[in-house]
């Protein structure tokens, strides 16, 4: 029975990996459709959400199924929770993904507004923070996972910036407004990738070191509010 348990745990991460590549994917595809001014893929990202949907249903159904019939103890028992709340962040990173490949084919419809320079930025080390707080769980280094949780700062500060440079094109020129909330738009959904890497780092600090590091960093400067 335990070599099964142990079957069963091995399955569950390899699934939870697969999902975890998957949503790097989209959230590349994402970017360069907006980058790239590419319809086709920015159409793909929206479609292929749904295989997202699918892994983190697959995913609680094993977790469940895993927490009623083994009553697994300590690490195995974080593992089982970590798992099932991962695959919740990796699944809102999709519908993420999905928000900022609308805002793209929206953009597409009219002309550039400005170089995309802050955005651009915002995504490699959200894509980043995913990255290496995958990397924390494959290779047990909750070292890694709290460097990446430190950068979400640096999110949150472009963020802040570009709220405030497209309010100013916004009240300069009203003809940028649609584009110019458009962008704001990628840069919330990005702000929220940030955060969701940041909750599956503190998973892996708890599932690595059994403490609780949630709600312990500063708050970011908010960002302007725009429209409803």
């Amino acid at each position: 029975m335990d070599r099964h348990f142990d079957q069963e745990l091995s399955e569950l991460k390899e699934t939870l990996l697969r999902m975890a590549g998957f949503a790097e994917q989209v959230v590349a595809q994402s970017l360069k459709a907006l980058i790239q001014r590419d319809d086709a893929l920015a159409k793909k990202v929206e479609d292929d959400d749904t295989v997202l949907d699918q892994l983190q249903v697959e995913i609680d159904d094993r977790c469940i199924k895993m927490l009623a019939l083994r009553q697994p103890t300590a690490r195995d028992l974080r593992f089982i929770t970590m798992a099932m709340k991962i695959a919740t962040d990796l699944e809102r990173i999709g519908d993420q993904a999905t928000n900022i490949a609308r805002r793209a084919s929206e953009l597409n419809k009219e002309p550039l507004l400005k170089p995309l320079v802050d955005i651009p930025r915002m995504a490699e080390i959200a894509q980043s923070m995913i990255h290496d707080a995958l990397d924390a769980f494959v290779y047990e280094k909750p070292e890694l996972a709290r460097e990446t949780i430190k950068r979400d700062k640096e999110v949150n500060k472009l963020n802040y910036q570009l709220h405030r440079e497209l309010t100013s094109f916004m009240i300069e020129d009203p003809h940028t407004i649609s584009r110019s909330l458009n962008l704001i738009n990628v840069a919330h959904n990005l702000e929220r990738i940030g955060d969701h890497a940041t909750n599956i780092a503190e998973e892996i600090v708890y599932l690595y070191e059994a403490r609780d590091i949630r709600h312990q960093h500063e708050e970011p400067p908010q960002p302007l509010k725009v429209g409803g």
